[in-house]
């Protein structure tokens, strides 16, 4: 597999998919008003994630490759419809496209991880998935200025043509990768059993997913503090939590480059873990009241996250049989990311009940703990065969 032109793909597409992320909530809100309706949006988004495991599994049934290029292409024809969203009562059609692009998500996701397993060796698959988040991480940067500007100039219709020309981009970049895929072995037990088996068998992988998706809860609660941290704490306007997370974003593109590297140097647990000792570090930070303070922290944050994620991502990668990746990735992106939604709600009630100064330090306790558990964990090396 050429990893340049694999890496262009995931670029176009990402920047594409940031855009529009950003806008349907602002999209929304212009058009009716509710700050409720506007939230929602990201619960569309984000609820197909819940069908990780039916979808990974799907995946598992058809050549990978095709499969790329033919979602890219499907969401390509479906946004362009998205010009008719000029008014309130029309809203229902973006929130119906968001649902499905969610869903478009969660096997593009699958279906990147299991054509990167069988077309490449464990040393690189550490690197790849690094790169990855490295450009989808870079792409957060750009992306929601691009966004921002076309929106207020135009409106939301030019981002979905946007979005729809990156999803044509990408699915002319993913045909012209040139791998190898074998003959698609169909699952013998139901969908959701055998991701799950194939997670939860693995003495390297279950602690790994477990630590995923309590970091991602962690981070979910982290993240919903981080105004109260900008007003009460440090005493700024609202906008000052966007210059936050830039710095946040510059830690992750750094993460991702050298993620690969370290990679090949220590066990997938051992990244895991330090990068989850760094997010603890970085949110209990986040109670002192000190700009200088507050920057680093959100480095660190930026740093430790990606570590856990790409860690997580590439054992499952390397531990489970090729022909199985679809549903085992699928099933870890449910387990590691639902936790992240639902903390984002909670965290909302939790900042208006409990001070920043007391909640951010217990965040860093609890995160701190988690990564001495995964520090110690000594799981058996080999592979999870498949049933």
């Amino acid at each position: 597999m050429r990893v340049p032109l694999y890496l262009t793909g995931v670029l176009v597409s990402g920047f594409g998919t940031t855009a529009m992320w950003l806008v349907s909530g602002i999209w929304v809100k212009s058009l009716t008003g509710s700050d409720a309706l506007a939230a929602l949006t990201a619960f569309a988004l984000w609820a197909p994630a819940l069908l990780g495991p039916l979808l990974g599994s799907l995946v598992d049934r058809v050549r990978r490759r095709p499969l790329l290029i033919a979602v890219n292409l499907a969401m390509a024809a479906l946004l362009p419809p998205l010009l008719w969203v000029d008014r309130a009562e029309r809203v229902w059609l973006l929130f119906v496209v968001l649902v499905v692009y969610g869903a478009q998500g969660a096997v593009h996701e699958a279906a990147e991880a299991a054509l990167a397993a069988g077309a490449l060796d464990g040393e690189r698959l550490g690197d790849l998935n690094g790169l990855r988040m490295t450009v989808s991480e870079g792409m957060k940067l750009v992306a929601p200025l691009v966004a921002a500007g076309l929106f207020a100039r135009y409106g939301g219709g030019p981002v979905a043509l946007l979005d729809a020309a990156t999803f044509a981009v990408a699915a002319g970049v993913f045909a012209l990768l040139r791998v190898r895929e074998g003959r698609p072995v169909p699952g013998r037990r139901a969908p959701v059993a055998d991701g799950a088996r194939l997670l939860w068998e693995s003495a390297a992988l279950r602690p790994l997913v477990l630590a995923g998706g309590f970091t991602m809860l962690l981070a979910g609660l982290n993240g919903a503090a981080v105004y109260a941290v900008v007003d009460r704490g440090l005493g700024h306007a609202p906008a000052y939590a966007g210059v936050l997370y830039a710095v946040q974003g510059a830690g992750s593109v750094a993460a991702g480059v050298v993620a690969g590297p370290l990679l090949r140097r220590v066990p997938e647990r051992a990244l895991a873990a330090a990068g989850l000792g760094l997010f603890a570090v970085g949110a209990a930070a986040r109670a002192l009241p000190y700009d200088a303070v507050a920057l680093g922290a959100s480095g660190l944050i930026g740093v430790g996250l990606p570590w856990v994620l790409i860690a997580t991502m590439t054992a499952v990668q390397r531990h489970v049989p090729a022909d199985t990746v679809g549903r085992a990735s699928g099933t870890a992106h449910t387990l590691v990311f639902v936790p992240n939604a639902v903390a984002l709600g909670l965290g909302a009630g939790l900042t208006a009940l409990v001070d920043v100064r007391t909640l951010l330090p217990l965040l860093g306790f609890a995160g701190a703990a988690g990564a001495g558990v995964l520090a110690a964990a000594r799981p058996r090396p080999g592979r999870v065969t498949a049933p």
